[in-house]
């Protein structure tokens, strides 16, 4: 048993912190380390108007619902939430799910199966890989961010059926953007829907965090946009926004909705109230991306490789799954966490550690965890400037 939980201890995995409400720091065993892995890109996990809008729903609804939402489930928060994901999608109308998960897995079953064809980024994410394998749907594979790849997958690929294109609007290892504009150009000449994760990208890119859409100017527009409500959002559960018809045809083809237990009343409540601080404090998305790229600007200066980021998810690539464990458990003696990311969650030789920075952090921050993690690169002989 020691020797498990060492090498879990030198993996950084199945680590329990304790959060900081009021800063980006957490406890472990008694001591304060700079969090710089977390999801909460807005710093709103902690904020207060989320936390009593958790504890007033919990006390005016309980702790859960009494079933699925097409039977006893659903309550008024349940509408409430679906309104202003819409509002913030700039869709028509709006399904929330259990969990960004069940949200892409429900929709891509509901919307393909034998005899379409998904055509998915090699990077997508593995609930998007998951939800097209059960479809049923043959699965045809690109490479990531390649357009003309994409292209030539789609003119080679049998005729008929509906033809589905999934990629990430931004990527969640890599820290990049998918190139929506083309990707519209693509889908449209050959008949294709498109569909995007905005998982990481909500909160995240756009002038005011509204995503994909609001990154590349409103230009060009997905057929199917979905999210999650634990990142930027953090609470729980995932999202779909659409036309009226084709919410209406999730609500009872997504199995992953019509079978599960409502999203819990606290869990709806704190993603409301995270969401209309979304709306009503636009600076803080500004500050998660001056963050960012100062961040990035600061250990890609010092010699450290961070690929194409281009966002708040910034990988730190070590290079060998060996060396991703040495420079976290480095770092964090140093009293940074940044937590490794290995294969096959990476391609081989691109083992890293995958940074998020928040709104939480400070300036002051940013400098010390860039120093943090150069000097433990230095320590683990990997190459700095």
């Amino acid at each position: 048993m020691a020797s498990l939980e060492w090498d879990a201890e030198r993996r950084n995995s199945f680590v329990p912190y304790t959060a900081e409400r009021d800063s980006a720091y957490v406890d472990l065993n008694g001591r304060r380390l700079l969090m710089m892995s977390g999801y909460s890109y807005l710093g709103l996990s902690g904020d207060e108007r989320v936390v009593s809008a958790a504890q007033e729903a919990a006390a005016r609804y309980g702790t859960g619902n009494h079933g699925v939402r097409a039977l006893a489930g659903s309550i008024p928060l349940h509408e409430e939430l679906e309104a202003e994901i819409a509002e913030i999608a700039e869709r028509d109308r709006a399904i929330a799910f259990g969990s960004g998960y069940a949200a892409n897995v429900g929709t891509i079953g509901a919307l393909v199966g034998p005899g379409d064809t998904v055509f998915v980024d090699k990077y997508a994410h593995a609930s998007i890989v998951d939800g097209c394998k059960l479809s049923g749907a043959t699965v045809v594979r690109f490479r990531h961010n390649d357009t003309e790849h994409l292209t030539r997958r789609l003119e080679a690929a049998a005729p008929g059926g509906v033809r589905l294109v999934i990629v990430d609007s931004v990527y969640s290892m890599d820290g990049d953007i998918a190139p929506l504009p083309r990707l519209r150009e693509v889908c449209d000449a050959h008949d294709a829907l498109l569909m995007a994760d905005e998982a990481h990208a909500l909160g995240v890119i756009g002038r005011t965090g509204l995503g994909i859409e609001e990154h590349f100017d409103r230009e060009v527009r997905v057929d199917v946009k979905l999210g999650t409500l634990s990142k930027a959002i953090p609470s729980q559960g995932g999202w779909v926004a659409g036309s009226a018809e084709l919410i209406g045809h999730l609500r009872y083809a997504a199995r992953p909705f019509l079978f599960s237990a409502a999203l819990a009343p606290a869990s709806a409540a704190a993603a409301l109230a995270a969401l209309r601080v979304l709306r009503a404090e636009p600076e803080l998305v500004a500050r998660v991306q001056s963050h960012g790229a100062r961040f990035r600007d600061l250990v890609t200066a010092g010699g450290m490789r961070t690929g194409d980021s281009e966002t708040a998810v910034i990988p730190l690539i070590a290079g060998t799954d060996e060396a991703a464990y040495d420079l976290a458990t480095a770092a964090r003696r140093l009293g940074v966490i940044g937590l490794p990311v290995v294969t096959p969650a990476v391609p081989r030789d691109l083992a890293r550690l995958r940074i998020a920075v928040t709104a939480r952090h400070t300036e002051a921050d940013i400098n010390f965890a860039a120093e943090a993690f150069l000097k433990a690169a230095g320590e683990c002989g990997l190459p700095t400037a």
